[in-house]
């Protein structure tokens, strides 16, 4: 079989979803609203459903990875943007550098956690 994708949209739910929505927005992604109780986040080409819905497992069991360009330059405006004060159990974990690149962690406000991260070069 061959692939012609053009993306891939992971949806994820939110334990409150307006808090979701200004955490993602603050996180730098544009909202496009669906309906009431889903809306696409989007960063350049790549995105992400966000929808009105909370399971516990689901949630607590969601990790998404974002590759960027530069990890460090990431992490030095992630930390500015200081979300963790503004969003209750929001959690940041520093770079860490691994035999394949380098990344650091975000824990949004419900708990799904993003993984921001560099590949080698190799």
């Amino acid at each position: 079989m061959q692939h012609q994708a053009k993306s891939i949209r992971p949806f994820i739910g939110a334990t409150n979803y307006e808090v979701s929505r200004n955490f993602y927005r603050d996180l730098g992604f544009e909202e496009i609203i669906i309906s009431t109780d889903m809306s696409y986040f989007k960063t350049g080409e790549f995105g992400f459903y966000l929808q009105d819905a909370y399971v516990k497992d689901w949630i607590d069991n969601t990790m998404i990875f974002m590759e960027v360009a530069d990890v460090k330059k990431f992490w030095n405006e992630l930390v500015t943007l200081d979300l963790n004060s503004k969003y209750e159990s929001v959690r940041l974990t520093p770079i860490r550098v691994l035999d394949w690149g380098s990344e650091c962690f975000l824990h949004d406000p419900s708990g799904i956690l993003w993984h921001f991260g560099e590949f080698n070069n190799n």
